[in-house]
């Protein structure tokens, strides 16, 4: 049966050597960290975790927007991280046949896995098939001409990042993605009528069943903290 499905492969870039350096035991650490990290953006997200491939995992979502949101946010989350390793991704869309109910196969497959392979630590690379689900708050920082092992021609690769807003910017209270008013999906206003900016409607979903703020003696509310 095919279907039509958008793919990331992530990996953690200089895993092997953390492993060589600092242990086994710490090696271990900071995966469970990421693998943590990957559930909960994947979670509040909607994107599938496909299977877990040693220090990556290929991940799925029927939407492609979702994935790239998701795979930005990840990619902040270990940049801001202690960490000691970078994160790299490659994210495709296109039409694959579901194989036994939870395999997929398909050339989508392979460029997503491919471009994870080229990516550098820190990168996000895309092909032109997700280029019109980058979010507002994304942008393009670069495109260019991309050899990839077991095609015939080379194809059009761009890297992505948070864009550069201009000011005033404010985090999304749930994921800290940058945001103003432009850039942001949705929005409401606080208990004190001020403007909150959330970067999809799933952060916005998880900020709104928060406990509901409480006014101390002097009126001003207090935002309990995001766990």
């Amino acid at each position: 049966m095919r279907i039509h499905r958008s793919f990331a492969f992530v990996d953690l870039s200089g895993f092997t050597a953390l492993t060589e350096h600092q242990g086994d035991e710490h090696a271990v650490s900071v995966l469970t960290q990421f693998r943590a990290v990957v559930r909960e953006i994947c979670a509040r997200r909607g994107v599938r975790i496909d299977k877990w491939l040693g220090d990556g995992a290929m991940l799925v979502s029927v939407d492609a927007e979702t994935l790239v949101s998701a795979i930005l946010e990840l990619t902040m989350a270990l940049e801001r991280s202690s960490m000691s390793v970078t994160f790299r991704s490659g994210v495709t869309s296109g039409l694959v046949i579901l194989h036994e109910g939870d395999d997929y196969i398909g050339h989508a497959v392979n460029v997503a896995a491919r471009l994870c392979d080229v990516a550098a630590g820190g990168e996000v690379l895309v092909d032109e098939t997700v280029i019109d689900a980058v979010p507002a708050w994304g942008a393009v920082l670069s495109e260019s001409l991309v050899e990839i092992r077991g095609l015939d021609a080379a194809i059009s690769v761009s890297r992505l990042g948070l864009a550069d807003l201009a000011q005033p910017v404010s985090e999304d209270p749930v994921c800290g993605i940058p945001l103003n008013a432009h850039a942001a999906a949705t929005s409401t206003r606080d208990a004190a009528g001020r403007p909150v900016f959330f970067c999809s409607s799933s952060c916005q979903e998880v900020w709104s069943r928060r406990p509901n703020a409480e006014l101390d003696p002097l009126g001003s509310p207090r935002r309990p903290l995001m766990i």
